[in-house]
């Protein structure tokens, strides 16, 4: 069995859970008769995995150095990402005055996704530290 770098491991996890979400979400969109890629999904899914791939690499390479604050730097990764939601989907999902579920799901599926397979992987870190 080829052994996988912590990184890789959760850039390939990451990739496939998001993929298997979106097909999951797409075909719940399509089975209800709804619109397949409105309030931003596509864009959903794309900047979580690439906000999510942009925060845990650089926490596995300076983990040494940041033992201590690992779960600060991840706690900021969290709020980096809520920072994205406000700045870009909320103006769009708030347009016509409320947000509705569509809208929430689009967001809140992919960043929930991408939120555990970082605690995971970020638990799995911390624990080969401590070995």
């Amino acid at each position: 069995m080829i052994k996988r770098s912590l990184p890789l491991q959760f850039v390939l996890a990451l990739s496939l859970s998001l993929m298997l979400a979106l097909c999951v979400h797409l075909g719940v969109l399509y089975a209800k008769k709804l619109p397949l890629f409105a309030n931003l999904l596509l864009w959903s899914y794309g900047l979580n995995f690439l906000l999510a791939t942009a925060i845990f690499p650089p926490l596995y390479f300076y983990r040494h150095r940041l033992k201590q604050q690992i779960g600060f730097v991840h706690l900021a990764g969290s709020f980096l990402k809520f920072l994205v939601f406000f700045i870009v989907f909320y103006p769009v999902y708030k347009a016509d005055g409320h947000m509705d579920t569509l809208e929430f799901a689009a967001f809140f599926v992919p960043y929930t996704i991408s939120l555990v397979i970082e605690t995971v992987f970020t638990t799995k870190m911390l624990r080969r530290l401590e070995s």
